[in-house]
């Protein structure tokens, strides 16, 4: 597994893509899409670690945002058209703890309709290009910690932390209207994806065959709680077999990292009722 420092003007995909021509392998995944935009922390994952790809999807991101108000564009960031201009309150600064307060308290969110959510058997995006309005359901988001540390005339800097499916270009469009006008954000930084941060990650442009790897195991346990089992352990977990709490060093309940006793990741295993379930294997 490795880090990625995303540079601007690239799609994740084209990141990986570009990881897999330089490793020169064709096993390679993300664990979050970055917009183009956008840059900062991408977690590839390679061979055995795409496995990983649901728990580390579902871990809390942070991020650092720029949102410029008075200007409205069709996909919420600056990559978009400008579809409607609004005068910018002169005491906006005053009521923008109370419209961060109210975003700290959001349980559901109204995703944009440039996005690679599915609707009628397509992405959202394709049906907005098309000139169409794609009716999103609310989703279910969390925001764990949001913060304006700058402002200027007309922009705001924010660092929030927020939960899986939580768009960022959403809050643009949203804090712009409880300040009275519209907004849009034309700044993205993501600064950690789970326990990977940018102090784990190389540059695209450093990539090379030599470049350090995570080991499988250690990407499993920064992403999962670890459990450490027997050897008999290990043989019912390689055959798919349930393990018997005897042989797991903890009975607490969920998913957890199962690891030999010298620390390689077995599986991925469930603590369920008086045994342990195999949810995933790794070679």
């Amino acid at each position: 597994m490795l880090v990625i420092d995303k540079p601007p003007a690239m799609t994740s995909h084209d990141v990986i893509a570009r990881v897999r021509r330089v490793l020169g392998t064709r096993q390679a995944g993300h664990a979050g899409t970055l917009d183009p935009m956008a840059t900062g922390v991408l977690v590839a994952l390679l061979g055995e670690a795409t496995k990983l790809a649901p728990y580390l999807t579902a871990a809390d991101k942070e991020y650092e945002a720029t949102v410029l108000l008075g200007k409205e564009t069709d996909t919420l960031d600056a990559e978009g058209r400008v579809i409607r201009e609004c005068p910018v309150p002169s005491a906006w600064h005053t009521t923008l703890e109370e419209a961060l307060a109210d975003e700290r308290a959001r349980m559901l969110q109204d995703p944009p309709i440039f996005s690679a959510i599915h609707s009628s058997g397509e992405r959202a995006h394709e049906r907005a290009r098309r000139g169409e309005s794609p009716t999103l359901a609310p989703r279910p988001v969390r925001v764990s910690s949001l913060i304006a540390f700058a402002t200027s005339e007309r922009e705001v800097q924010l660092r929030l932390v927020v939960s899986k499916g939580y768009y960022v270009r959403a809050l643009a469009r949203d804090l712009s209207v409880r300040l009275g006008t519209v907004g849009h954000l034309v700044a993205l930084r993501r600064l950690r994806a789970g326990s990977f941060t940018l102090a784990d990650a190389t540059t695209l442009a450093a990539l090379d065959a030599t470049t350090p790897r995570l080991p499988l195991a250690v990407a499993a346990a920064r992403a999962l709680p670890t459990a450490t089992l027997t050897e008999g352990g290990v043989a019912h977990a390689r055959a798919g077999r349930r393990v018997p709490l005897a042989d797991l060093s903890t009975h607490a309940p969920g998913d957890h990292a199962w690891l030999t006793e010298d620390g390689s990741l077995v599986a991925v295993g469930s603590i369920q009722d008086d045994s342990g379930r195999v949810v995933r294997g790794f070679q």
